[in-house]
């Protein structure tokens, strides 16, 4: 029987999970939403503060949960990155003591990662398989043909885009986070407003999101300027045609050409409602699985962390209690971390 107790903390959730023998017994998620929204945005120094104020309380309700204590747990597992360095550092700093003070191994998991395998809480993987990892600071294609190996082949160049939706959000006036405001209006709306793709090679398959966000704010500002009203609803819907449309687009062309059996969906903008039917409709008659996580596994836990710690205390991929963060870790180098 193998108990682990596994910690996220890379953005603006204070997260804690304890799995048994891949069972979830507990899985605990502290919020700051409400205080970030009146910024805009998540503020990074606020966050770290937040983090080492809910860790504790967290960890405790966890336990109370799963009915265990720490002395049951076999192996502590936390983000070590990609994320805000501040925040990484508090729940790594609690993981770390927690394996120093229990004499248990220390997992380091890679966030993306996490949020791939989150999927399997509602199926299992068939390889090869590709993974469109979209989140407020993550956009990427990765390759999987085999468990846990991980071959970027499209990333953002510039804006992630969940980023892109905030910023975008932020103009119109909408609430932080952006996704689901501007997601509700475009359903409302007519793509009315032209709003173009960036110019990149065809056969690349990574993102760019700056310029999009650049024509929005350019756009909604020479209107203002006019005294011409912006139509929150068509405006919206104009944005996520084609901000959902490249994901989809790279997405389709990179399952085509690398023959994959399965495609999954993880990170935050995953719960894109417009996202969730495109990629249904594009996956049509094309023999290729979509898998579409829980809605509840979509924003950052600590469950998703738990998964791929399962997988990596069967392989002993422990760190020394020297480890440190990264908040610019590759999902490619998950298993370097010396």
């Amino acid at each position: 029987m193998t108990r682990i107790l596994a910690i996220e903390s890379s953005c603006d959730e204070t997260a804690v999970a304890i799995t048994e023998d891949g069972k979830l017994l507990a899985n605990v998620v502290a919020t700051q939403i409400a205080v970030h929204e009146k910024y805009g945005g998540v503020m990074p120094e606020i966050a770290s503060r937040l983090h080492a104020e809910n860790i504790t309380v967290c960890l405790t309700e966890a336990l109370r949960q799963s009915k265990l204590t720490l002395e049951d747990i076999d192996a502590f597992a936390v983000t070590r990155g990609p994320g805000l360095i501040g925040c990484l550092h508090v729940g790594l700093q609690a993981a770390k003591t927690l394996a120093a003070l229990y004499h248990k191994p220390l997992i380091p998991v890679h966030h993306l990662a996490g949020h791939i395998y989150a999927n399997q809480y509602a199926g299992e993987f068939h390889y090869p398989m590709l993974c469109v990892v979209v989140s407020g600071g993550n956009t990427e294609l990765v390759i999987m043909k085999d468990d846990m190996d991980f071959e970027i082949i499209g990333e953002t160049l510039d804006d992630a885009v969940g980023e892109c939706y905030d910023k975008v959000a932020r103009v119109l006036g909408l609430p932080y986070p952006g996704g689901l405001p501007i997601d509700q209006h475009a359903k409302l709306g007519q793509h009315t407003y032209e709003l173009h793709k960036p110019r990149m090679p065809h056969d690349t398959y990574d993102f760019s999101y700056s310029g999009l966000k650049t024509q929005v704010i350019n756009l909604v500002n020479t209107l203002k300027m006019k005294g011409e009203p912006v139509r929150m609803d068509d405006m919206a819907k104009s944005f996520q045609d084609v901000a959902i449309g490249m994901v989809v687009d790279r997405a389709m062309r990179a399952a085509k050409n690398y023959g994959v059996k399965q495609i999954v969906l993880a990170g935050g903008v995953s719960a894109n409602s417009y996202l969730r039917e495109e990629m249904k409709k594009a996956v049509e008659h094309t023999g290729i699985e979509l898998v579409i996580p829980p809605l509840w596994c979509t924003t950052d836990n600590a469950a998703m962390i738990a998964k791929v710690a399962e997988k990596l205390y069967v392989r002993k991929v422990f760190a020394p209690l020297t480890l440190g963060v990264d908040p610019n870790w590759r999902i490619s180098d998950w298993d370097k971390f010396d």
